[in-house]
């Protein structure tokens, strides 16, 4: 058994945005506030985070995450990735670099970004890390299997991943045939669905919505909201059945 807990639902900006006073932005229901997209799954024996958002150090001190034996990362945009330096109490508590799972793309911008981590030489306190690569063959972290499921984000490949009978998937707004094969059968989906709106690199919710349908995945959450959306509660009560709309701090557990 898998349980997942929403860490952040919103897109780049984060919801609210910053000086917009939308009925979203200032709506005092708690999920109207979405921190950058991110999850946590966590079995009997493992914990792993999927993308560092900006947001990840409260992130993790909301969710009273102490421990925290890998992260794996979708793609190199900073709202997926800018907090990683913020693994390092995690090295502190364990004694132990952090295993870091990306693509080689996504591995180029953590070294320049985070060069300090990766100096031949460098002062105690810096992030420790171990990095691992990935493409699309499936792999294992502790007892979490992984398969990975290439989208595409306009022009960027993204990394999508099954595990067991649960598929996340964010920043698409293309799935190729093959790999929409790797998630039929899903019980669970978490897809992007950033507005109504027609968008150049994410999915819309009417094209998310044909997704779930076309996938016939019994139950989906949708994710990575901009402002623009609307009223979490309005929204979600116009979705079909079996799709709602995530929220931060939502878990929920996959036999």
């Amino acid at each position: 058994m898998f349980d997942i807990t929403i860490l952040g639902s919103g897109t780049s900006t984060g919801v609210p945005l910053i000086g917009c006073d939308c009925p979203v932005c200032i709506s005092i229901d708690p999920k109207d506030n979405r921190l950058r997209t991110s999850i946590k799954i966590e079995s009997a024996t493992t914990t792993v985070v999927i993308d560092t958002t900006p947001d990840f150090r409260y992130q993790m001190l909301r969710t009273k995450t102490t421990v925290l034996d890998a992260v794996v990362f979708t793609h190199p945009h900073r709202d997926h990735y800018a907090g990683l330096d913020d693994i390092r109490p995690f090295n502190f508590f364990a004694n132990k670099p952090m295993h870091i799972y990306a693509n080689e793309i996504t591995q180029v911008a953590i070294k320049r970004d985070f060069y300090y981590a990766f100096e031949p030489t460098k002062d105690a306190g810096l992030p420790e890390m171990e990095l691992h690569t990935i493409d699309t063959a499936p792999f294992l972290i502790g007892d979490i299997p992984f398969i990975p499921i290439k989208v595409m984000h306009r022009e960027l490949p993204v990394l999508g991943f099954r595990i067991g009978d649960f598929t996340y998937i964010t920043d698409a707004n293309y799935i190729a045939p093959e790999e929409q094969e790797k998630i039929k059968g899903s019980k669970v989906l978490i897809l992007n669905a950033l507005r109504r709106e027609p968008h150049p690199t994410h999915f819309t919710v009417e094209q998310a919505l044909a997704m779930v349908e076309s996938l016939a995945v019994p139950e989906a959450y949708f994710i990575h909201f901009s402002h623009q959306i609307g009223l979490h509660n309005e929204v979600e009560a116009q979705m079909p059945k079996g799709v709602k709309l995530a929220y931060d701090g939502m878990t929920f557990s996959i036999v």
